[in-house]
């Protein structure tokens, strides 16, 4: 159980500091489009500041996301061991994008600026992927997981 924790807690931090840091450079390349211009340092502070600043916000999205779509990977993992690693990543792909679609669908809004386009998304999506990667790799050291991948 502890590791499954450690994996969920993996999963979701990792999928928050992708997804941010995208996020604030899609912002500050739009600026530069702009022609505003934005320095090295700028990047690194504003990449802080929204680190720090989103996640009261973002961050707990991101976990609430990943309760209702791990456990639908782990559930079809049991049935198709040999793809749980790509259910683990479409899972959180999904539960990302699934996110971001159900927000922009409710406040009619985009909560995450860089999810106003398709590529946005989906790139918040990959993000989503790779917390569903490592939840993968992380979890599988506990009991009969670790079966479902030899």
């Amino acid at each position: 159980m502890i590791q499954v924790l450690k994996a969920f807690l993996a999963a979701v931090l990792l999928t928050y500091v992708i997804g941010s840091i995208f996020s604030t450079q899609v912002i500050l390349a739009s600026l530069q489009d702009m022609g505003v211009d934005v320095a090295m340092a700028v990047r690194m502070s504003a990449i802080f500041q929204d680190l720090v600043g989103l996640t009261s916000s973002y961050l707990v999205l991101i976990a609430v996301a990943f309760v209702l779509g791990l456990p639908v990977a782990s559930g079809l993992s049991r049935l198709m061991p040999a793809n749980r690693t790509a259910l683990f990543m479409l899972a959180g792909f999904v539960a990302i994008v699934s996110l971001h679609l159900i927000l922009k669908a409710v406040l009619g809004l985009s909560g995450i600026a860089s999810t106003r386009t398709m590529a946005g998304l989906l790139i918040q999506g990959l993000a989503g992927a790779a917390g569903g990667y490592i939840y993968c790799r992380i979890s599988a050291s506990t009991g009969d997981q670790t079966q479902a991948l030899k």
